[in-house]
């Protein structure tokens, strides 16, 4: 099993350039990114992990600019978002975005993607609330498409554009990972349709939900797909759980503070002694 940080990289927190290197160094495989484009100042939707966690989502970079320089300064860390908003994203452009980051990291890219909460937030993208599952179905279709056609096309209800080529192509073959986030009822539907594995944060009903994930991809026609596990709490019975249950679970990822080099560093070793067993 492997293991990966999520950081929510801010300016006025620890540097980013060092974040990754201390990751890298201490042998954890990834480190991922989330994603807030601006935070509504008139809002009803509420922050399922508390309203805390704003401030992050007001001042955080831009994860694929931030992942380019995490790239940059590491050599083998897989970088991933935790979670692009794809429903407020252009489908041509992201498609272009994410290649070219592969290439130029020689195919490090995971792309952890999700339909949003903040329902303000993505209004002002022009997204209907009701209707982000369908929007992110159909961009996710579209960028995969686009990667891996010569010339691709796609008509549906929220994404149209007639043949194109785009080039740099992914490094990875068939492209890159897209792992689909979300807890919800309707979210293992989604991974066997169209996702190449799931991205949920822990939780009690986990592992017992991934036998039917896998039934419905075998339903239509695919393999066992993998899990990764985000928001994993720092304690090694939390990992042994998950490490040693045979259901295929993928990898596991930790919230690291950001905000404190001191604190930063402490949680880091903490967790790297931790997996260090089962790395």
């Amino acid at each position: 099993m492997r293991f990966g940080v999520q950081v929510r990289a801010t300016a006025d927190g620890v540097d980013l350039r060092w974040i990754a290197r201390a990751v890298e160094e201490r042998g954890f495989e990834s480190l991922f990114l989330p994603e807030h484009t601006h935070v509504p100042v008139v809002r009803r939707s509420r922050h399922p992990g508390g309203e805390e966690l704003m401030d992050d989502a007001l001042k955080g970079y831009d994860p694929f600019i931030g992942l380019a320089v995490v790239a940059a300064g590491t050599e083998r860390l897989r970088i991933g978002t935790g979670v692009c908003l794809i429903p407020q994203h252009d489908p041509i452009v992201l498609a272009k975005q994410v290649a070219t980051l592969d290439v130029l990291s020689g195919g490090r890219v995971i792309l952890g993607v999700g339909a949003g909460w903040n329902r303000e937030e993505m209004a002002n993208h022009g997204v209907d609330p009701s209707q982000r599952w369908a929007v992110m179905r159909e961009k996710v279709l579209a960028i995969t498409r686009i990667w891996t056609a010569e010339e691709a096309s796609f008509d549906g209800d929220f994404v149209r554009f007639v043949p194109i080529r785009q080039e740099p192509k992914p490094v990875q073959r068939p492209h890159p990972p897209v792992l689909i986030g979300g807890e919800g009822p309707g979210v293992l539907e989604r991974v066997a349709s169209y996702g190449d594995g799931w991205l949920p944060n822990d939780h009690p009903e986990l592992l017992d939900r991934i036998p039917e994930m896998n039934g419905l991809a075998a339903a239509v026609g695919r393999g066992p797909l993998p899990v990764t596990v985000y928001a994993v709490p720092h304690d090694a019975g939390a990992v042994a759980r998950y490490a040693e249950a045979a259901a295929g679970i993928e990898r596991c990822v930790f919230n690291l503070p950001s905000r404190d080099a001191a604190e930063t560093t402490r949680v880091l070793d903490r967790l790297a002694e931790i997996v260090r067993r089962w790395s």
